[in-house]
C-alpha cells in the first residue's frame, strides 16, 4: 500500500481537540488503502497539555510512531514569544519542533508516498515543505484553524497581521493541496492568495466518529433540565480583549470585529439568572455542566447550576453530551455582514448526540451546520435573553416528550469514516499528479 507520513505534534498522549481529527485519519486510513506513518513530539506537550490515553487504543496496533528527541522548550505565552510570532520570527519552541522533527523525519520522508502536515502547530509547514524537497515528495497542508486569516488570532497592528499572512502565503506556498477545515476558510484562504487557485483547496471539516455513539445513553434517575458544554471556554481573552478592542479596531489588527466573551458561558448563566427571576419553576430544574480545562477565570464565572468536570477522556466527554436534555455551543461575536471561518470541534460532535442544541453563533457555517441537522435554536451570541428563550424552548421539548426532528442524511456527512475517505482520495490525486510512487 501507499504510504503517507502524518505530522502531528497534537498526538496521543497528548488529549486535545485537535488531536481526535489526526488519530481518526490514523485510524480508517489503512482501511481505504493508506499505511501512515506519524511523526509528533515527545508526548508530554509544552505547558502542560491535557492527556487522554484512551485514544491511544483507537490506533493500529501496527503503527509506526516517530517521535522527535532532544529537550522541548515550554512554548511560553510571555511578551517576547508573542512578539516574536507577530513578527514573524520563530520561538525556540519554534525552533526545536522545526529542527527536530525534520532529523527525525528525514528516513520515513524517504519511505513515504506523500506527506501531510496537521496545523497547528503552523511551524509543522516548515518541517513539511522541508522534508518534501529533500526526498522529492509531495506534501499536502491540513489546516485546523485559517491561521493568519482566522478572526480568532487578533494582532496588535495591521502590520503584523500582514506579516503573518506573508508567513501564511510562503510556508504553503510549496504544498501540493491544501485542506482547510470549513468551507468558508477555504473560500477566504483563495480570495486572500489567488495563486493557490492553481492547486487543489478543499475543505475537510472535523467530524465525529459514529463507533463512539453506538452504545446506549445510560439513564439518569434525576429530573434536572442538563444543559452541556464540552470543550473549551474563553472567559479570560474575552474580558482581556474587550479592554483593548477599541485600539486593536484603529490600529486594523483585529478582523470582523470579534468580541471574544461570548465564547463562554457568561451569557449562558446570566439567561439562567434571567430565568431564575421571569420562570423560576424551570431555573429551579436547570443543571449547567461544563466540562473541559477551565481556567480560573471560567471558574470565577459561577452560578448554583453550574457543575464542574474538568477535562474528560474523550469517551467520557461524549457520555455526558448523551446525557444531556441541550447541548450549549456558544461562539464569539462578529460585526453584521461577517461570516466566520471556524467552527468550533465540539459542533461536529453534538450531531450524533441528536439533542437540541442551543447555538449562540453568528452567522458562518457552524450555524449554517446546525440549522440544516435539524438540532439547533439559534439566537445571537451576546443575547442573554434570547438565550433564556432558547433554553425555555428546549425545556418545553423535554416536558412534551417530543425527539428531535434531526436530518440523518445531514449528520452522516461529518462522519470521521466519511471525512477519512476524501482525505484519500486527495492524497491519492496529489500522488498521481506528482508522480511520487516509492521507486
Amino acid at each position: 500500500m501507499p504510504t503517507v507520513l502524518f505530522i502531528a505534534y497534537h498526538f496521543p498522549p497528548i488529549g486535545y481537540s485537535g488531536t481526535q481529527r489526526s488519530v481518526k485519519f490514523v485510524r480508517y486510513l489503512p482501511n481505504l488503502g493508506w499505511t501512515p506513518v506519524v511523526l509528533t513530539g515527545p508526548g508530554g506537550g509544552p505547558g502542560g497539555l491535557p492527556s487522554d490515553n484512551t485514544l491511544a487504543a483507537e490506533l493500529p496496533t501496527d503503527l509506526r510512531v516517530i517521535r522527535a528527541s532532544g529537550s522541548e522548550p515550554l512554548a511560553s505565552e510571555g511578551f517576547r514569544s508573542r512578539a516574536e510570532r507577530w513578527l514573524g520570527l520563530q520561538t525556540p519552541w519554534a525552533r526545536w519542533w522545526e529542527s527536530s522533527a525534520f532529523a527525525a523525519g528525514r528516513n520515513a520522508a524517504g519511505d513515504a508516498d506523500v506527506l501531510i502536515a496537521s496545523m497547528s502547530p503552523f511551524e509543522s509547514a516548515r518541517v513539511a515543505a522541508r522534508l518534501a524537497r529533500a526526498e522529492g515528495r509531495p506534501w499536502v497542508a491540513d489546516l485546523r484553524d485559517p491561521w493568519a486569516l482566522d478572526e480568532m488570532f487578533v494582532y496588535p497592528t495591521i502590520l503584523h497581521r500582514r506579516l503573518a499572512e506573508r508567513r501564511m502565503r510562503r510556508d504553503l506556498a510549496t504544498a501540493a493541496a491544501i485542506v482547510m477545515n470549513t468551507p468558508e476558510a477555504a473560500r477566504i484562504l483563495v480570495e486572500a492568495f489567488p495563486e493557490f487557485r492553481d492547486r487543489p483547496v478543499v475543505a475537510i471539516p472535523n467530524g465525529y466518529d459514529e463507533s463512539d455513539f453506538t452504545g446506549r445513553a445510560a439513564e439518569r434517575a434525576d429530573s434536572a433540565f442538563r444543559i452541556v458544554h464540552a470543550g473549551s471556554l474563553h472567559t479570560e481573552a474575552g474580558r482581556r480583549e474587550r479592554r483593548r478592542q477599541r485600539i486593536r479596531r484603529a490600529l486594523g489588527g483585529a478582523i470582523g470585529d470579534v468580541d471574544y466573551l461570548p465564547r463562554s458561558h457568561v451569557y449562558l448563566l446570566e439567561a439562567v439568572r434571567l430565568l431564575r427571576r421571569d420562570r423560576p419553576e424551570i431555573a429551579a430544574q436547570i443543571e449547567v455542566h461544563l466540562a473541559g480545562v477551565l481556567s480560573a477565570a471560567d471558574r470565577a464565572e459561577t452560578d448554583p447550576a453550574v457543575r464542574i468536570h474538568g477535562y474528560l477522556p474523550h469517551l467520557a466527554s461524549v457520555a455526558l453530551l448523551q446525557s444531556a436534555d441541550m447541548l450549549f455551543l456558544p461562539m464569539h461575536g462578529v460585526r453584521e455582514g461577517f461570516r466566520a471561518r471556524i467552527v468550533p470541534g465540539k459542533t461536529y460532535e453534538y450531531l450524533p448526540a441528536r439533542k437540541p442544541i442551543l447555538a449562540a453563533v453568528p452567522s458562518g457555517d457552524a450555524k449554517d451546520i446546525v440549522t440544516a441537522a435539524g438540532l439547533g435554536i439559534v439566537c445571537a451570541p451576546s443575547d442573554a435573553r434570547a438565550i433564556a428563550r432558547a433554553i425555555v424552548q428546549g425545556f418545553e421539548l423535554k416536558e412534551a416528550r417530543r425527539p428531535t426532528e434531526a436530518n440523518d442524511e445531514v449528520i452522516a456527512r461529518y462522519e470521521r469514516r466519511r471525512l477519512t475517505a476524501e482525505l484519500a482520495e486527495l492524497l491519492e490525486h496529489v500522488t498521481r499528479e506528482h508522480g511520487s510512487a516509492k521507486s
